[in-house]
């Protein structure tokens, strides 16, 4: 007898988004999987399951508002009634209302012990409605966390929304859920296998198919390589000398139009290895005292942060360099472009990348962390207990790949909100052991999180 546990996929997102678009769509493919729905409707009476197509699918109905503690006893009876049948089961949808929060759905999944045997959550996948997702993210709580739990979320309805306002959604949800795949879609038409056994909720997957995800937020917005010989060069910023140029870099502004926070550092090579270390260095001078800089005054490679003090967001300054190869110039926030000659000539970067700045805010973000070694299994599971005590209500979703000493295998680790679930799954294989933790929530201190997680490796 095949013992798996049974898939679940839960599909939530905001009232009018597409979820019963959605489950229709899935309903009517031949994908040949045998699959249950489990409806959430709010509302004394039940509406939706006339809505959803009459298919071979069991259609189960939980009437009296969201899937919350109140009726997650009626969700556990009818995935247990789900058990009991003679053929298995390939898969179990349940579509939330459009105004639950998916924590309490995705936590049955770790409360009993008998639904933690026979199921797992699958994945989240949430349905965005382009055209009115940002006012209901500027105002409902819920729509938030819909969005941060996600897995997987369909950007729908695009045909109402012009390119640059789905841009602009697009950016805005990856800043409050970097793990989550986003698909842009028209009528919720989406390939099924981006929905269905995504394998979302354990995050190795998630990983594999993008390893940048994890790419943490930075003090500055912008960094440039340069290569320049020895000497005194011109480090221009706006238009100082009355001219245009060519090869500037733009940004939008945040901080005062007459200063600009620069930081200058060698580097050996252009490299990912040499500029992930410049970059680390970087955060660290940001983070640090910074000196002021006269407008006309030097700026030296190395050192504190220069704090350029601009006359109406325009500046000459004397880079000088003593000896001649690449140099990486970061800069913060800056609304003027920023450029560096040689003599007459106006250099431009010979690499150069945008970063996604840190700005001060208490509203939901990711966190990722990714370290190779070997942690130690009980400091480990000390902190994670202790930090979801004390901050588990702003921790929405925790996924994670870790590296336990003395296990051959992965452990995979899930969480939502205070409960959080831990099983080694297939053996790490020959190559390197890298952990990854990713944290979605309110309030997220990345430095501290950071610093705490480090201190669970083994000795």
């Amino acid at each position: 007898m095949d013992t798996d546990p049974i898939p679940v996929t839960v599909i939530t997102g905001f009232l009018g988004a597409g979820k019963t678009t959605l489950l229709n769509r899935i309903l009517s493919e031949r994908h040949g999987r045998r699959l249950a729905v489990i409806e959430n409707e709010f509302g004394e009476i039940g509406v939706d399951n006339q809505l959803v197509i009459q298919s071979d699918e069991e259609l189960f109905e939980m009437n009296n508002g969201c899937i919350c503690c109140s009726v997650r006893g009626d969700l556990i009876r009818i995935l247990g009634r789900l058990l009991k049948r003679k053929d298995r089961l390939d898969g179990i949808l349940i579509e939330t209302t459009g105004i639950a929060n998916p924590a309490p759905v995705a936590q049955t999944f770790f409360t009993d012990d008998e639904m933690r045997r026979n199921f797992r959550l699958d994945g989240i996948v949430t349905v965005v409605d382009a055209k009115f997702a940002a006012t209901h993210l500027d105002s409902d709580d819920e729509s938030v966390k819909q969005v941060a739990f996600a897995d997987v979320i369909l950007l729908n309805k695009t045909d109402l929304a012009s390119p640059s306002g789905l841009d602009a959604l697009e950016e805005r949800i990856r800043g409050m859920n970097a793990v989550a795949s986003i698909h842009r879609t028209r009528d919720c038409n989406v390939a099924l296998e981006r929905v269905l056994d995504i394998g979302g909720f354990n995050l190795g997957r998630a990983t594999e198919i993008d390893p940048k995800f994890l790419e943490p937020e930075y003090p500055f917005e912008w960094a440039g390589a340069y290569r320049l010989p020895a000497g005194s060069h011109g480090l221009v910023i706006g238009h100082a000398d009355g001219r245009e140029h060519s090869g500037g870099h733009h940004h939008h502004h945040h901080g005062s139009e007459n200063e600009l926070d620069v930081a200058v550092a060698p580097v050996s090579a252009l490299g990912e290895a040499e500029i992930a270390a410049a970059l680390d260095s970087a955060v660290a001078v940001f983070a640090g005292p910074e000196k002021r800089v006269e407008n006309g005054g030097m700026v030296a490679p190395g050192g504190p942060l220069k704090r350029l003090l601009l006359d109406g967001g325009n500046g000459r300054f004397k880079l000088e360099v003593s000896e001649p190869g690449h140099y990486l110039v970061f800069e913060r926030c800056g609304e003027e472009p920023l450029h560096i000659q040689v003599g007459a000539d106006t250099v431009k970067p010979s690499w150069q990348a945008d970063y996604h700045v840190a700005h001060e805010h208490s509203s939901v973000s990711s966190v990722g962390i990714q370290q190779a070694g070997e942690l130690d299994g009980k400091r480990l599971n000390d902190w994670i207990s202790a930090l979801l005590r004390t901050n588990g209500g702003d921790i929405y979703r925790m996924k994670g790949v870790l590296s336990v000493k003395g296990a051959t295998r992965r452990l995979v680790f899930q969480g939502v909100h205070m409960l959080f679930d831990a099983k080694f799954d297939r053996d790490w294989g020959p190559g390197p052991r890298i952990n990854t933790l990713v944290f979605i929530g309110r309030n997220l201190n990345r430095a501290a999180l950071t610093e705490a997680f480090k201190a669970c490796f083994a000795a």
